[in-house]
């Protein structure tokens, strides 16, 4: 399923710490009150832009936008 392979690259960016704004921003989900899942979840928005926007429409990742949004949370993310 999908979810899962998001889930896997936001834990894989948790455990390398890159970039270093999604534990960044993981940890301060955490202490706003969002569960585990629901942290994941929000971040996982963030990710599925860029990868939508890789896939659809051949665009390159763009890692500005993508931590322009994980810094927004838990606002939504802009596409």
């Amino acid at each position: 399923m999908i979810r899962e392979q998001i889930f896997d690259i936001i834990n894989n960016q948790i455990r390398d710490n890159n970039p270093p704004e999604t534990k960044q921003t993981f940890d301060r989900l955490l202490k706003q009150g969002f569960d585990d899942f629901e942290t994941r979840q929000l971040i996982a928005q963030c990710l599925a832009i860029e990868l939508f926007n890789v896939m659809k429409h051949g665009r390159p990742y763009n890692n500005e936008r993508y931590i322009k949004n994980l810094l927004a949370l838990p606002k939504e993310p802009l596409e």
